[in-house]
């Protein structure tokens, strides 16, 4: 896996203070999308131990309140193996904490995935430009759905992050 930046003391891409992992790698390549250097799956940095070290101790601190994976797309065939370990670890290790992911596919593709089963918000869709609101909340576009994924998991059916 690659990424472009790991962003600390982040407040816009969920909820809280956050630490932002930025991979690198994404194939829906939506017009006027805010992160298109970071389509190419072989652009940025090779993430290794020294980041997660640098993740791990932003998440030590108490008043971070968890982790936002984002990019790219961190559910691209370069880093779902990758992101999905990381979060199962982010998940036993520090299990107060929240895990967001951004994605550009829908929930109903991606709800059989092993990731799901970690996260505690998932932001799906792609960005659309024709539907881009600037008051929007945690999402770029009004098509996009920030999902409760504990509550959707245990009702079966989508259920809205509040």
């Amino acid at each position: 896996m690659r990424y472009h930046n790991i962003t600390k003391d982040d407040m816009l891409n969920g909820d809280g203070l956050r630490v932002v992992l930025w991979v690198a790698g994404c194939n829906h390549c939506c017009p006027e999308c805010q992160n298109p250097v970071t389509w190419d799956p072989n652009g940025g940095l090779p993430f290794g131990e020294a980041e997660r070290k640098e993740i791990f101790a932003e998440l030590d601190k108490d008043y971070v309140s968890g982790i936002t994976f984002s990019g790219g797309d961190p559910l691209h065939p370069a880093n779902i193996t990758e992101v999905t370990a990381f979060a199962k670890e982010i998940r036993k290790r520090y299990p107060g904490k929240t895990i967001w992911l951004y994605t550009g596919f829908l929930w109903e593709e991606i709800s059989k995935e092993e990731i799901v089963r970690y996260l505690d918000v998932c932001v799906d869709g792609e960005f659309e430009v024709d539907k881009k609101e600037l008051s929007l909340k945690w999402k770029g576009s009004s098509n996009q759905r920030v999902i409760d994924v504990p509550k959707t998991l245990h009702e079966g059916k989508v259920v809205l992050h509040k």
